[in-house]
């Protein structure tokens, strides 16, 4: 263009000009030839494992190869599910002739459900830069996103005592004997006394003791709350779905240790029951149930929960309770029917810490508004804890956690559970 002006005051270089739009013209076409020339210069494909885990990293990898028997860049826009909300999600690479690659990323859903992927297209350009063709590759697939089990292979090494102080767990003293009979064999010295076995002493001619463990096929039912307190979220994800991570991770622990696991999901109603058992598909029925719970935004309550377990849990049982009383006034509304519950089983009532109202006491205060933000912070927190030692004095062990810390605190508490022979 600035040829062609100056070209009306020096005739001569109009020539030039239209020299140079031939040129680029012909270039131009050239690098439609060049990247149309092979039908399909390129080939993707999407690796996705079969189904994702709910606050987890879950890999996705693309493989991505040029049929092009030359230097190609290339970008990859890959049309990932909409509930991530991810906008830079493009891949920017240069490709040697005829060469593979692979990328990987990692999504971290916070919510269960079905996800749908899209298509992924494939922009390309040669060395050239003049035109960018664009391939649609139709990978479009549906995955579901279940309560985390990622895992729960890691979890499951919280049940071996010699492992615990590495991962988190605090040491458990056991207190008084082990009630099941395991086997007899030989006596060694610092055995008890008390345990010798004296008719298989008499029979072998040799002193012979009796050896017990820790009591299995035990009962263990997670209870949890599906009303409105369980929706309060926590880095994207709500209470309810980390406590159904905890609950999937103690069970874990729980069938490893060969007790019976169970569920219960209620609100103003009773959900979900999952009757306790040790089969070895007892944690997949769990993780399908839970699969589908949502919190339905009602005022929980215990009742339809205390008639349902007098009805079908008839011996003494261990039950987790995960729910989230923000006011000690919501507490003593189910306090008369936990303290019923508690006569029959043994009770674990967890609540959790909300850790925003630290993050208020943790900033200084600048204002006379503040100073009474931060009172008020202090009374909720106060609240909290009084509310646990009232659970205390009534019988019912108590946990106090923060969603980050529910599942370390939950195995804790049940090893403890077990190691003092409480149930």
């Amino acid at each position: 263009m600035v040829m062609f002006v100056l070209g009306y005051f020096w005739p001569g270089i109009i020539f030039v000009a239209k020299l140079g739009i031939v040129t680029f013209v012909s270039i131009f076409i050239l690098d439609i030839f060049i990247l149309y020339r092979i039908k399909h210069g390129v080939s993707i494909s999407r690796e996705l494992p079969e189904r994702f885990s709910n606050g987890d990293q879950n890999k996705v990898k693309l493989v991505c190869e040029n049929n092009y028997p030359y230097r190609l860049f290339v970008k990859i826009i890959d049309e990932i599910p909409v509930q991530f909300q991810y906008r830079d999600n493009n891949i920017i690479a240069q490709f040697d002739k005829e060469e593979i690659k692979e990328f990987t990323f990692y999504l971290n859903p916070v919510e269960r459900g079905k996800y749908s992927f899209g298509k992924v297209h494939v922009f390309t350009t040669s060395a050239l830069g003049l035109f960018e063709r664009r391939h649609s590759f139709n990978l479009e697939k549906e995955i579901a996103v279940y309560p985390s089990f990622l895992n729960l292979q890691n979890i499951e090494l919280l049940s071996f005592a010699k492992l615990q102080h590495k991962l988190g767990l605090k040491s458990i003293r056991k207190t008084g004997n082990n009630k099941e009979f395991d086997q007899t064999r030989d006596y060694i010295t610092g055995d008890e006394l008390k345990h010798i076995n004296w008719k298989a002493t008499a029979r072998k001619n040799k002193l012979m003791v009796n050896q017990y463990r820790d009591e299995r096929e035990q009962d263990i039912y997670c209870l949890i709350d599906m009303g409105r307190n369980m929706k309060m979220p926590f880095k994207g994800m709500s209470l309810l779905d980390y406590s159904i991570n905890s609950s999937l991770a103690l069970s874990k622990v729980v069938l490893k240790n060969y007790d019976k696991i169970g569920l219960v999901t209620y609100s103003n109603k009773i959900h979900t029951i999952q009757p306790s058992d040790n089969k070895h598909n007892q944690l997949l029925k769990m993780n399908e149930a839970l699969y589908h719970q949502t919190t339905d935004f009602k005022e929980s309550t215990m009742e339809p929960l205390f008639a349902m377990i007098k009805r079908k849990i008839t011996h003494r049982s261990l039950l987790i309770i995960y729910t989230n009383f923000e006011s000690i006034h919501s507490m003593r509304r189910q306090l008369e029917v936990l303290k019923q519950l508690s006569k029959s089983h043994l009770v674990i009532l967890i609540s959790f810490e909300n850790t925003e109202l630290k993050n208020v006491l943790n900033e200084n205060a600048g204002s006379v508004k503040d100073i009474y933000l931060k009172t008020i912070t202090e009374k909720f927190m106060f609240e909290k804890r009084v509310l646990m030692q009232e659970l205390l004095k009534s019988g019912i062990h108590s946990i106090l956690s923060t969603p980050e810390g529910l599942t370390v605190d939950t195995i804790n508490k049940y090893l403890e559970v077990k190691a003092r022979g409480l149930l």
